[in-house]
C-alpha cells in the first residue's frame, strides 16, 4: 500500500498523517493473531491522535496477544482524491492493509457532524454502507462514544453499538467474536449473542413504529431474549482499569501534544445542558498514587513536555493539590509543565495555579456559560459573579494576562438582557484587570466565545426546542452591538449547530439523509471550509424529511424519544424534574453537598463522595 502511495504523498497536505511508523505504534505478526481490529476515528489524524479514548482502547486490545488493533483516520479531501483516482482502498496505518481485510472496524462517535466521514471511510474501503447489505465476508462494524447515547441516525449502517465505558465490555465482545469466528457462526447469530452482553445495542434487533404525527409509537425488540432496554456499562474501579502509559507518539503536530491524566469520570455538578455530566455518572476517581505513577511512566515513554490533569471538572478532585505536589517533584527538574484545562472559577486558588503552572504560565479559561445569575440558575451552573471576579482578580494579581470566557446562546428562557450581559461581563473583567495590576505595559487578553446551545439526549433539556438559525443570528448581532473593543468576541456558526441539533435528537429515518448528503459531496462537515448548509437542506428535501421537526418543537414527557430504549442509569422522572426546576429558575445542589436521587447509584461507584 505504501509503495503505491509514495509517489503521491508530496501532493497532499501533511503527508505524515498517512504513513504510520510512529514511536510506540504496535506491530504484530498478522498470521499469529485471532482477531484483527482497526480503531477508526472519523476525523483527521491530528484530532484523533489527541483523543484519550483511542489511546485507551488501542492499548487495551493490543495487550491481548490474540488481538492486533491498528488505527485509521478520515483522510482529508486531497488524500481522498488520490485514493479514488488511484483506486487505493483506505488502509490501517500499522500494516498498510486495506480496511476491508479486517475482522472488525471500531468507530468512535465524538461529534454528530462526523457521520458522513464514517460512511465515507466505509465507501473508501469498498464496504457496503448498510449493515443489511454486508455479508459475513465483510468486517463487523461497531461504534461507541458520546453520540452512541442516541445512535438512531446511524442505525442502518452500524452492526452494533457499545454504550458507556469500553474497558471491560470491549474485551468481552472481542472474546465472543473470536469464538464465533472459530466456530463459523454467521453474522446474524453473532449479533444475537452480542445483544446479550451488557451495554451492547444491536439496532437490527429492534423495530421502530411511528404515529401519524411522525413521533415514535414504539421501539420493540424482535426477540424475547433481547433486552427491552440496553443499559450502559460502567467501570467501577478506575485504579484497576487499563491506562495507556505507552501510546503512539505522532510524527507530526497534533491538537494536544501532552500526557493526559484522567483524574476521575463523572461529575458532581449537574449542569442541565451538559450531556457528559449525566451520561458519565456516577463519579469514580483514581488515587493520587496511581495518577502520579501513570504520569511518570507516560512521560518517560513519550517525551511529552506537558501533563494535563483532565476530567469534566478537574478542580473537584479532592486531593488535587497533593497530586500536583507529587507531580512537580518529577516534572520541574525535567521542565515538564502541568495544565488544568477544566477549572471552575469558584474552585480557583492562586496557590493551586502557581503549583500547576510553576514551569510555564498559560492563559486561564473559565466557563460562566451565561451572562446573568438568573440564567445560570436555569442551567444549574451554580457559579456566582462574585466567585468569577474573585478568581480573575487573584489571577491578575498573580501575573496572569489572559482570560478566556465561554458562554452559550439560546439557552432555555434566555432573553435579550441575558445576551447583552455576555459582552458586559467580559468588559467588566477587563476593567477589573485595569484596577488590579500596576503593570499596564503587559496588556491583557480577555476573550468571550459564544457557542449555540444544542439540546442533547439524556439531559434535562432533551425536551426543549432549539433556537432557529434566524434567532441565533439576531442574538449574535446583539452581541456584536454590545461588545467593546477591549474584548475579543467569537461566536459559533448557527447553521452547523442546527445540523448538530437535528442529528443529536434524530431517529433512524435520518439515515437516508446522511447517505444522500454523502452522495452529494458532504464530508468533513465539522470544518467550516467544507460545510455546506445548502447541500444538507437539499438532501433533507430530496428525502422528504423536514429537519425542523427534530429541533424546533417542544416535546412532552409522554412522547417516546428515539433513545428511550437506551439507559444511562438516570431516571426519566429525575431528568423531567430537573427540567421543570430549570423553568422555575431553581438550582440543585452538587452531589457533594447532597444526593439528589438521580438514579446513578444503581452502578455503585462513589456517587456524591469524590
Amino acid at each position: 500500500m505504501y509503495d503505491r502511495l509514495e509517489p503521491f504523498l508530496a501532493d497532499v497536505r501533511k503527508p505524515a498523517r498517512y504513513v504510520g511508523g510512529e514511536c510506540n505504534a504496535v506491530m504484530k505478526d498478522k498470521d499469529s493473531v485471532d482477531l484483527r481490529v482497526t480503531f477508526c476515528f472519523p476525523d483527521t489524524y491530528e484530532i484523533g491522535m489527541s483523543h484519550l479514548g483511542l489511546q485507551i482502547l488501542y492499548g487495551l486490545m493490543n495487550e491481548k496477544p490474540w488481538i492486533w488493533c491498528e488505527r485509521a483516520f478520515a483522510p482529508w479531501t486531497d488524500m481522498e482524491e488520490v485514493l479514488r483516482r488511484e483506486n487505493i482502498e483506505l488502509y490501517a496505518l500499522e500494516s498498510g492493509d486495506a480496511l476491508s481485510k479486517f475482522d472488525i472496524l471500531a468507530f468512535t462517535l465524538q461529534y454528530e457532524l462526523c457521520y458522513t466521514n464514517l460512511l465515507n471511510m466505509l465507501a473508501l474501503s469498498n464496504i457496503p454502507l448498510k449493515s443489511s447489505d454486508r455479508k459475513d465476508s465483510y468486517p463487523l462494524i461497531i461504534a461507541g462514544g458520546p453520540c452512541a447515547y442516541n445512535p438512531e441516525p446511524l442505525a442502518d449502517f452500524i452492526d452494533l453499538f457499545v454504550l458507556g465505558d469500553g474497558e471491560e465490555v470491549t474485551i468481552e465482545l472481542m472474546e465472543l467474536i473470536r469464538k464465533c469466528k472459530k466456530d463459523g457462526v454467521s453474522k446474524t447469530e453473532l449479533l444475537r449473542k452480542a445483544a446479550l452482553i451488557g451495554g451492547v445495542y444491536v439496532p437490527s434487533l429492534y423495530e421502530v413504529t411511528y404515529n401519524e404525527d411522525n413521533t415514535i409509537k414504539a421501539v420493540t425488540s424482535i426477540y424475547s431474549d433481547v433486552p427491552k432496554v440496553v443499559t450502559k456499562r460502567v467501570v467501577e474501579d478506575l485504579d484497576k482499569s487499563f491506562y495507556p502509559t505507552k501510546p503512539p507518539v505522532p510524527c507530526t503536530e497534533i491538537v494536544h501534544e501532552r500526557t493526559m491524566l484522567e483524574l476521575f469520570r463523572g461529575c458532581i455538578r449537574g449542569c442541565r445542558f451538559c450531556q457528559a455530566g449525566f451520561t458519565t455518572r456516577p463519579v469514580r476517581s483514581r488515587s493520587k498514587e496511581t495518577l502520579a505513577k501513570q504520569a511518570i511512566e507516560t512521560c518517560n515513554n513519550t517525551g511529552y513536555e506537558e501533563i494535563s490533569l483532565t476530567s469534566l471538572s478537574s478542580s473537584d478532585y479532592t486531593p488535587l493539590e497533593a497530586l500536583c505536589e507529587n507531580l512537580l517533584e518529577f516534572a520541574v527538574p525535567k521542565r515538564i509543565g502541568l495544565s488544568l484545562p477544566s477549572l471552575r472559577a469558584d474552585s480557583f486558588t492562586r496557590g493551586l495555579m502557581e503549583k500547576v503552572q510553576s514551569v510555564r504560565k498559560s492563559g486561564l479559561t473559565f466557563a460562566p456559560e451565561a451572562g446573568t445569575a438568573r440564567l445560570r440558575d436555569v442551567i444549574n451552573k451554580n457559579l456566582t459573579e462574585e466567585a468569577l471576579f474573585s478568581a480573575c482578580e487573584s489571577a491578575f494579581d498573580g501575573g496572569w494576562t489572559g482570560v478566556k470566557l465561554y458562554f452559550m446562546l439560546g439557552l432555555p428562557t434566555e432573553t435579550l438582557e441575558d445576551v447583552i450581559a455576555i459582552p458586559d461581563l467580559a468588559h467588566r473583567i477587563f476593567l477589573l484587570w485595569r484596577r488590579t495590576t500596576n503593570d499596564k505595559a503587559r496588556g491583557v487578553r480577555v476573550s468571550a466565545s459564544a457557542s449555540c446551545f444544542v439540546p442533547k439526549p439524556q439531559t434535562p433539556f432533551q425536551w426543549v426546542k432549539m433556537d432557529t438559525i434566524e434567532m441565533f443570528n439576531e442574538k449574535i448581532s446583539a452581541l456584536k452591538s454590545a461588545s467593546r473593543k477591549q474584548v475579543t468576541l467569537n461566536w459559533h456558526d448557527p447553521k452547523t449547530s442546527h445540523l448538530e441539533g437535528v442529528f443529536a435528537r434524530g431517529d433512524r429515518r435520518l439515515g437516508a439523509v446522511i447517505e444522500k448528503a454523502l452522495s452529494k459531496g458532504a464530508r468533513m462537515d465539522g470544518w467550516s471550509e467544507n460545510f455546506s448548509h445548502e447541500l444538507w437542506m437539499n438532501a433533507f428535501s430530496e428525502c422528504g424529511i423536514d429537519p425542523s421537526f427534530y429541533v424546533y418543537r417542544e416535546r412532552s414527557k409522554e412522547e417516546i424519544l428515539p433513545w428511550e430504549h437506551l439507559s444511562v442509569g438516570i431516571s426519566k422522572d429525575y431528568l423531567w424534574s430537573e427540567y421543570r426546576k430549570a423553568v422555575a429558575e431553581e438550582s440543585t445542589p452538587d452531589c457533594r453537598s447532597a444526593c439528589s436521587g438521580c438514579g446513578a447509584d444503581c452502578f455503585g461507584g462513589e456517587c456524591h463522595v469524590v
